[in-house]
Formats: C-alpha cells, structure tokens, sequence
C-alpha cells in the first residue's frame, strides 16, 4: 500500500549502487542519481531515432533486490512518462515489491517529467521537466527477507534515493540461471498492467530464472549494436523473438532480411558459442499475416487500432509478412542446427494463435492485454522451461 510520509520512522538511507539492482545492462551517472539502461553506452551511441532511445531506458524488467528487515520503503525516484499529443495520459506506471518472491505491494509516483509525443509516425517528442517523486510501501513483513522493486516497464525512471526503517543488504546471488531475452514492444510489454505481469517476467517466474529482459518497443530490428550487446551479456539462456517490428516498420525485404538473421545469430555465438539458444517468430497478428507494412495508426471510431498499408500482390518481390517470416526462420534455424546443436526454434503461434485470438483479442490489433500477456507467458513457460523444453534442466544452478 502507499501512503503519506511518516516522519515517526528512523529512516537509514542506502545508496543506489549496481550491487542491489537486476536486469539493467548498463548504468549512467545524472545529476541526482541513477540511470537504469538496457543497452550500453557504446550501443547508444548508434541509436539511429529516438523510439529505440526511449525505449531502452525504460526499465522493463529491471528491479533493486536486496535483504532487510525493514517494514517501511522509500524510493525516491524522477520518472519520465510518456504522453501522445491528442490522447489521454496514460495511468502512473506501476512499481511492484516482491517478498521472497511473491508481490505483497504496489504504489506509483506522480509528477516527474513528461515527454509529449507530437507525432507517432517520426516519434519526434516534447519534454517538460518535473519533480521528484517518492514511492512508498508500508506495513511490509518483519522478518528478515528477499525484496525486489520492479520498475514501471514503460516508464523511464531515474533512481534518486532508497531509504527504509532497518538496514539493506544486497540479495545474495540466487543461483539461478540467467535468462536473455530480446524481442518488441510485447516482449517489452505494452498493455502490460504491471511490471511483473509483462509475458516475459511471467515466463521467468515460471522458469525459475533471473530475468534480462531486452524487449524494446518498435526497435526488435536486427540492429547490429544489439546483437553485440547481447554477446557481451553473462547469460546462461537467451531468445530472440523476431519478426513483427521487421514486417510493421517495413525496413527490408527478404534478400536483406535472411543475411541479417544469420549475422545476428553469428555475432552471439561469438560470446555464447553453446548456450541454448531459441529464435522465436511472430504470435498470430492477423493484420499482418499476408499483408506487408508499413503498419499505420487508424484512429476511426475514436480508439487506437493499426492497419497495414502494404500491398499483398508485392510478397513475390521480396515485401515481408508474419507468414513469410515465420517460414524463413524455421529455415535459417533448421539449416544452421546441423552444426548447432543447441540452437531451437518456436512458433509463436504456439504462444498466442487463432484459439487465444479467439479468447483474448488484440485491442489494437497489434499488442496483447494483460490476459494475453499471461497466456503468452503461461505457454512460454510450458513449452519452453517445462519437460523437453529448450530451456529445461535438471538442475537449476547457473554455469556463466
């Protein structure tokens, strides 16, 4: 719960530091504090547009984790939300503490910076700066115990102060193996209601595995400095989910498309020569299953949908679709496994396919809602972690 600051407490104030916090990559230094990032610097200095830009500095996935006996939490924090000129603002993000695993808390932060998008097809944006926030959680388990803050996934947040009523340690390394995931905005979790409620971080629960979440909104492109972030990272489990961003920006055809994916593969086994290693294509997303990109905003009926513009006859030159995708990795993934025993392929339609879009629909025909994040992470847990799966193993101790 949150609540008014109580002065009644003798708060002892922990510094931020890389030793308590989890799934970031890399950490920058601000005037008041931390940065939490999800590339590192020598990869964000190639960002080529600022979508990507937001979008790894939003922490998804990233959490402090530490050890106390505290019963009252303060984290200072500077968020940065997010507005599209025209549209409501969206809700606080989330922030959610978990104890010994288990989500007991939630609050959000208000004020912070607000960066207004004026136009979704370039992405060029406004920002207002704002005050610092506190987010509190009270009444919490006195005994010695496992705390994590998972940060609002969408929600760029600058890490200012921690403070609570009895001493933080860092967590103790769990032992447990370490999961590198890469994909797009439903990897990063749009629509999400909440940081541990996004498909991925719900898989790894399931998995039992320590979480790195490499999702980003819009940018799962094949971009070069990603792969070599990714081949630079510890990990002992990594996917790739590709496909959609590929096909709804229309950046490339097919003759651009297969020599990006085997570069991408080829530059993470440089740094990961036998770790499992799954390429995951596109859930169901019937607006794009035969139709190419690019996908445009539809805002008739005054909701937010998507359509693809593309033109169907244009698949025989090389234009890309989900169908067309699909069929190319299975190929790549196949023809490379002959000589890469630990590399696997996924279907994504296994994850999210026409029974699920019967259940769930796509809102805006594009991103899951929160209870197709769960059926996505629910059967990636299945599939993926459970018997037989890629990612299975009889022991759960990490071997980076």
């Amino acid at each position: 719960m949150a609540e008014a600051m109580n002065t009644e407490h003798d708060w002892l104030t922990t510094p931020v530091t890389a030793d308590i916090l989890r799934g970031h990559l890399d950490l920058e230094t601000t005037a008041r504090g931390l940065l939490p990032h999800r590339l590192p610097a020598r990869a964000r200095r190639q960002i080529p547009e600022d979508q990507l830009a937001m979008a790894e500095a939003q922490p998804s996935g990233v959490r402090l984790a530490f050890r106390t006996r505290a019963t009252n939490i303060e984290l200072d924090t500077l968020p940065t939300k997010r507005v599209y000129r025209g549209f409501p603002a969206p809700a606080d993000g989330v922030y959610d503490l978990l104890v010994d695993g288990r989500l007991v808390s939630q609050t959000t932060v208000t004020g912070g910076n607000t960066r207004t998008i004026t136009d979704m097809i370039t992405q060029s944006s406004e920002l207002i700066e704002g005050p610092v926030g506190t987010a509190r959680f009270t009444d919490l388990p006195a005994h010695d115990k496992d705390v994590e803050i998972w940060l609002p996934h969408t929600e760029i947040t600058e890490l200012i102060a921690l403070r609570a009523d009895a001493p933080i340690e860092p967590a103790t390394d769990s032992g447990r193996r370490v999961w590198l995931h890469h994909g797009s905005s439903i990897s990063h979790g749009s629509n999400a209601a909440h940081p541990t409620a996004i498909w991925p971080a719900l898989a790894a629960a399931q998995g039992g595995v320590e979480l790195v979440n490499m999702g980003f909104g819009g940018s799962a492109l094949l971009d070069p400095f990603t792969s070599r972030a990714m081949r630079d990272t510890p990990a002992d489990l990594i996917s790739l989910k590709i496909g959609i961003n590929v096909v709804n920006s229309d950046v490339m055809r097919l003759r651009a498309f297969s020599p990006a994916v085997h570069g991408f593969l080829d530059t993470i086994r440089e740094g990961h020569p036998t770790t499992p290693l799954l390429v995951v294509s596109p859930i169901l997303c019937p607006v794009q299953e035969d139709t190419p990109g690019p996908l445009m905003p539809d805002f008739d009926g005054g909701t937010l949908r998507f359509k693809a513009t593309g033109d169907p006859a244009e698949r025989a030159a090389g234009r890309l679709t989900l169908n067309i995708i699909r069929d190319e990795l299975a190929r790549i993934v196949e023809q490379r496994s002959t000589d890469d025993p630990n590399l696997h392929y996924l279907d994504g339609r296994d994850l999210y396919g026409e029974q699920d879009y019967a259940e769930f629909p796509l809102p805006d025909e594009v991103h899951p809602d929160p209870a197709a994040h769960r059926r996505i992470g629910e059967n990636f847990g299945r599939l993926v972690f459970g018997d037989g799966g890629p990612f299975a193993a009889a022991s759960n101790t990490h071997i980076h």
